[in-house]
């Protein structure tokens, strides 16, 4: 079982940047891929990133693309998403998740992950 917390939300100006922290408990950080989802007042869930177990495979979604960049430290057991050019449309809570994987790849799908964090909150001005 893995536990993730979240942090680095704030209150941004349009065109700033933030760089969102996600620390993992346990040791066996390395085997987990990972992902950061948001979810905007009023709407549903959506995928944000994601990044495999070893780092080498990444995914964005299109709305991020560009903007986004998803990286991880297996040694600090940490996952970062840093977030570059916000836009209001970013504000958001964002979540990282969790799933155990040997798999190269990355995941998209919230169902496909089994550990979700609090979320940390994330407000872009305009």
């Amino acid at each position: 079982q893995v536990q993730l917390v979240e942090s680095g939300g704030d209150l941004v100006p349009a065109g700033g940047s933030l760089r969102l922290s996600c620390a993992a408990s346990g040791r066996t950080f390395s085997s987990y891929a990972m992902g950061w989802f948001r979810q905007a007042p009023g709407k549903e869930r959506e995928f944000a990133a994601a990044i495999s177990w070893s780092g080498r495979s990444t995914r964005y979604a299109d709305s991020v693309k560009g903007r986004f960049t998803i990286s991880r430290d297996n040694a600090k057991n940490t996952v970062y998403l840093q977030m570059n050019s916000l836009k209001p449309e970013d504000t958001a809570v964002y979540n990282c998740a969790a799933v155990m994987s040997d798999y190269s790849g990355t995941y998209y799908n919230e169902r496909q992950y089994r550990y979700w964090g609090q979320g940390t909150q994330v407000t872009v001005s305009t």
